[in-house]
């Protein structure tokens, strides 16, 4: 199939394909004689489990790792599982940091007035960081 179907099959833009066989997540595809991409069922297969990788929130890096798990039969399910919870780990500390932005924002904007007057924490929260 061309670049297009496979992307309309896995849900992987065409612009996403052709980065991800770049850095070699994708094996680079055959090409026709016409020189146009083609793409077999198993590449398709590999884009979804790629794409599913991504909406979890992994990088490239342990996308790359997964996939190098996924496709070694010989695995050991606990390098998978180490990957997976390295990644939870990671995610729970941009939450924890979110967290703290949304809390620090919060108790910034319960004591701005909101009214017309010019004075505002938040702006002058924000300047003292400014180092004017």
């Amino acid at each position: 199939m061309n670049i297009g179907k496979a992307a309309a099959a896995s849900g992987v833009s065409a612009k996403m394909i052709r980065y991800y066989e770049s850095i070699g997540l994708l094996a680079a595809a055959r090409r026709t004689d016409a020189g146009y991409r083609a793409y077999s069922d198993e590449d398709v297969h590999v884009l979804r489990f790629i794409r599913r990788a991504r909406d979890l929130g992994f990088a490239v890096a342990g996308i790359a790792e997964l996939l190098a798990l996924w496709r070694d039969q010989g695995r050991a399910s606990a390098d998978v599982k180490r990957v997976a919870l390295a990644h939870v780990a990671e995610l729970e500390r941009k939450i924890a940091q979110l967290q703290g932005m949304a809390d620090t924002l919060r108790a910034l904007a319960e004591h701005c007035h909101g009214d017309a007057r010019p004075d505002c924490p938040i702006l002058t929260d924000l300047d003292a960081g400014g180092g004017r």
